[in-house]
């Protein structure tokens, strides 16, 4: 294995400005990555070899013009595929979008393209986003790179997978209930959830338009910061869009690995813990506090009491939202289309589709979220879970006056094995007991390793949430306990897991 596939993304930046390589050099290393190691992990469903490489060798002649796009200009990227990109396959991880070729980029691919990042290729997802494991997609469930009979999260697994196992320095994600941030705490690497309309969301195929939200996937705080960097901001083509700047994001990063948080205020959430919380997560999760309390922070205890209602809340409006977002797959305009018999109506066409297309977790959510909505259960179901959403808001505001960041473990235990809980699917939905909160109410979220499990040596993740609009307090705070835990490890979390060798391995 080359070793610019185990460069982060912003020593790889500082390797091509120094000459040191090329960028076609570093993205040919992390395909033979791929070609090596991905039949095993399956973090992809498309790989552009030939796209990325000619990218590349733009990256390459810009660089020797003077005329660089941005920092990581040359530095390659790999894509959850469930963001539209222009000629490349956009399958949602769903046989009913098989094949599908979108004729436009979203907004965050057309932002990685103008910074010069070569495209490795799509990642793969949970069908339509609706998952904690990854085990949903119509094409194979993604394997952690840590143990390959384990989830690496979901919905986002491939990407996270994808950067746990050294295939792409960085990659894009989305989160509507943790979909960044839980995979990145079970595969050890860095998932940042922007606050709701930093990121634009168009182009990205709703799951729940009041949720979701575009993120990056990295092994370190900074590198999250530069990707950050390069797709945020303002959009005029996304209605729920922010119109104004993003704050110093890679200058909180640099700030924050100086190691120096006095006079931050760390709230501990007192809901996310207690029974049910693996003890191993637990014991890193308290060490980690420790270790933002030798910085200088100050600790404090913040109740949030309507956090316990947030699974529920959630999993009413998500269905409700998509349920209604994948209605625009009816077999009539793109996408897989049956014909049950000839001369069958658009009616049974439309069934046929739909049942041969969406899998079973999908119809699942469908069903409730129709039911949720139906006259007469409208305003005892749906319009009740918007009440408590507010409630849930609320408790972030008064939480946020007595502490800068609240922090709880990213997710309640290490990964599970490959179809230990595909039968039990509320036992799938407590996998984003700690992360929902933070969907509900659109304040952004970072994941950042805090350590292996004594249990099980798998690792586990540390969640720091701010206020909206303060990503940077994620990043200063995640930076600085990044620091000091690299510090105590003597290597990076990443370098401890197995190797993966070999298209068998």
């Amino acid at each position: 294995m080359s070793d610019w596939t185990r460069k982060t993304a912003a020593e790889l930046a500082d390797a091509l400005a120094a000459g040191e390589t090329t960028s076609v050099e570093i993205t040919q290393a992390h395909l033979d990555r791929i070609a090596a190691v991905d039949g095993a992990v399956h973090a992809f469903l498309h790989v552009d070899a030939e796209g990325a490489l000619a990218q590349a060798a733009e990256s390459d002649a810009r660089r020797a013009a003077g005329t660089l796009l941005s920092v990581l200009d040359g530095v390659p990227i790999a894509v959850k595929d469930v963001l539209a990109t222009n000629g490349l396959p956009t399958t949602c991880g769903s046989k009913i979008l098989e094949g599908w070729v979108p004729p436009y980029d979203a907004t965050v691919v057309r932002r990685l393209r103008e910074a010069g990042l070569p495209i490795l290729g799509k990642t793969n997802m949970d069908e339509f986003a609706m998952g904690s494991s990854t085990e949903h997609s119509a094409y194979g469930a993604t394997h952690n790179p840590w143990d390959l009979d384990r989830i690496p999260g979901g919905s986002g697994g491939g990407s996270a997978a994808a950067v746990a196992a050294f295939e792409a320095p960085l990659a894009l994600g989305t989160d509507t209930g943790g979909s960044i941030r839980q995979p990145g705490a079970v595969t050890g690497t860095v998932g940042h959830k922007p606050t709701y309309g930093g990121v634009s969301r168009y182009g990205l195929v709703a799951l729940a338009n009041s949720l979701d939200q575009v993120g990056p996937v990295t092994r370190t705080v900074l590198d999250s910061a530069l990707l950050h960097e390069v797709i945020g901001g303002h959009d005029p083509l996304d209605s729920t869009s922010i119109d104004q700047p993003l704050p110093p994001l890679v200058d909180a990063a640099k700030q924050g690995a100086d190691g120096d948080l006095t006079g931050v205020r760390i709230g501990v959430i007192t809901e996310l813990a207690g029974d049910g919380w693996q003890p191993g997560v637990m014991t890193r999760f308290q060490e980690s506090v420790d270790l933002m309390v030798a910085a200088g922070a100050e600790v404090v205890e913040v109740s949030c009491p309507s956090f316990v209602h947030a699974l529920a809340t959630y999993y009413l409006i998500l269905p409700a939202e998509a349920s209604s977002n994948l209605a625009k797959f009816d077999a009539m305009r793109y996408g897989l289309r049956v014909w049950p018999e000839e001369g069958a109506s658009a009616e049974e066409v439309m069934r046929a589709t739909r049942d041969a297309g969406f899998g079973d977790e999908v119809k699942r959510r469908i069903i409730l979220g129709t039911y949720a909505l139906s006259s007469g259960y409208y305003d005892a179901y749906y319009g009740q879970a918007q009440k408590v959403r507010t409630l849930i808001a609320r408790d972030f505001e008064a939480a946020f006056e007595k502490a800068d960041v609240l922090v709880s473990p990213t997710a309640p235990t290490t990964a599970f094995k490959l179809g230990e809980k595909l039968d039990d699917p509320i036992a799938m939905y407590l996998n984003d007991l700690a992360t929902i909160p933070a969907n509900l109410a659109g304040v952004p979220g970072i994941s950042v390793p805090s350590g292996l499990a004594d249990e099980d040596g798998l690792p586990a993740g540390v969640q720091i949430l701010a206020p909206a609009l303060a990503d940077d307090r994620c990043y200063r705070v995640g930076a600085a306990l990044e620091a000091a835990l690299l510090k105590q490890w003597g290597a990076p979390l990443l370098d401890k897991a197995p190797a993966l060798e070999g298209p068998s391995a």
